[in-house]
């Protein structure tokens, strides 16, 4: 039945278009957010030093990134405060135990439409660009760079702002 869902379609990047009356922003690039870069936690970080980093820097989540480049998840400052209190993790675990990885990931070139059908069922959107690096060898390969986190917050700012009335 998600087949004939047209929102879970164009998420998962089977379709492209298919809404008729598309808002004004519907076809421009999420790279006209003009989003922040993004706090980055690597995975050895402590739980305890996840919160003091994020309340410090004024950050309710951060992408946990290992040194490869490799996504991990993303740290949220209520889950990792509920699993604590909760007993589920300790202050001195590392972030990796309480991180999210169920996340959606996003392009700079993807639509606002798209974001909005992501944002739809998930909190955030990882932004993601590809970037070619080489080997000392000249082998090359494809690496995903984080560039931001999206929230539903950014959207509705960006339309609010850029209303065409």
């Amino acid at each position: 039945s998600k087949f004939l869902n047209d929102k879970w379609m164009i998420k998962n990047g089977f379709l492209n278009d298919v809404q008729d009356h598309k808002p004004w922003w519907w076809n421009i690039k999420v790279q006209k957010l003009n989003l922040s870069a993004p706090l980055i936690l690597l995975p050895e970080v402590s739980c305890q030093k996840a919160i003091e980093i994020l309340q410090e820097k004024g950050y309710d989540q951060a992408p946990v990134v290992a040194e490869s480049g490799l996504i991990l998840g993303m740290v949220t400052l209520s889950n990792t405060l509920t699993s604590v209190l909760a007993g589920n993790a300790q202050f001195s675990d590392p972030v990796t135990k309480v991180i999210y990885d169920q996340f959606s990931k996003i392009g700079l070139e993807d639509s606002l439409g798209k974001l909005s059908c992501i944002l739809e069922n998930d909190h955030f959107a990882i932004v993601v660009h590809e970037q070619m690096q080489f080997n000392g060898n000249g082998s090359s390969f494809m690496k995903q760079m984080v560039f931001g986190v999206v929230t539903a917050m950014d959207l509705l700012t960006f339309v609010s702002r850029n209303d065409k009335k």
